[in-house]
């Protein structure tokens, strides 16, 4: 008797990196809109290669930006939740590849998967403190120190043994949207940032680990919030 053929286990990352029913591989050129604010809500992303921003238009005009994203991130999940229409937009900031998951089998997915089910599971707890962190921050901390965790975080600071760099394709406008401040207080503190050795300029922006010191230091670097420069980098 022929013997029972084996079947392999399921591996989630190779889930999120081949097509399938309900699942393609998409492409967006930088500025691209994925998705718009307002749009039907019927499947959820996963961040594949490159950099987004999730943004929120308010209904005079003004955007805020709420998040960076970069590989290894979902969004789109508020479909999950039966949300009709997109809540926010999202816009690549690089281009980006992402792997398009329909909602009935990204729930299909998570209801038979365990292995599946844990690793978005962990994702959403992870989200949740980076949102709880951001909170704090607003709330908190001089826009000096926030815009100091905000480029360690898009950095990777303490996810890997080092940084990387930061894409340059992030402008001061959309740094200042993320910490609640103005352009010319970001390019002040930045230009006091490369003087102090916290960051580099080469090819990239090199976001060093001597900036966490900023944050730990509850003088600061003797940055006046109010102080604003016009220099570009």
């Amino acid at each position: 008797m022929a013997a029972e053929e084996t079947k392999a286990p399921f591996d989630p990352q190779a889930f999120l990196a081949k097509v399938g029913a309900g699942r393609a591989n998409l492409h967006f050129s930088k500025d691209a809109t994925v998705f718009a604010q307002g749009d039907k809500a019927d499947s959820i992303y996963y961040l594949q290669k490159g950099k987004a921003k999730v943004a929120v238009t308010a209904p005079s005009g003004k955007e805020a930006v709420m998040a960076l994203m970069g590989p290894g991130e979902f969004f789109g999940d508020g479909c999950l939740l039966g949300q009709p229409l997109r809540m926010s937009s999202v816009v690549a900031i690089t281009d980006i590849s992402a792997m398009r998951i329909e909602k009935a089998a990204m729930i299909a997915t998570v209801h038979e998967q365990v292995e599946f089910a844990e690793l978005f599971i962990a994702y959403l707890l992870r989200r949740k403190r980076r949102v709880e962190d951001d909170l704090i921050d607003q709330l908190f901390n001089s826009s000096e120190k926030r815009l100091a965790r905000t480029l360690l975080l898009l950095a990777n600071f303490g996810k890997e043994d080092k940084s990387e760099p930061v894409v340059t394709h992030i402008s001061q406008e959309t740094l200042a949207e993320m910490i609640g401040t103005t352009r010319s207080r970001v390019s002040h503190f930045m230009s006091k940032f490369r003087k102090l050795g916290f960051i580099e300029y080469k090819d990239k922006l090199q976001v060093n680990s001597s900036l966490l010191r900023l944050i730990l230091n509850d003088g600061g670097s003797g940055i006046e919030d109010g102080e604003q420069d016009a220099n570009q980098y």
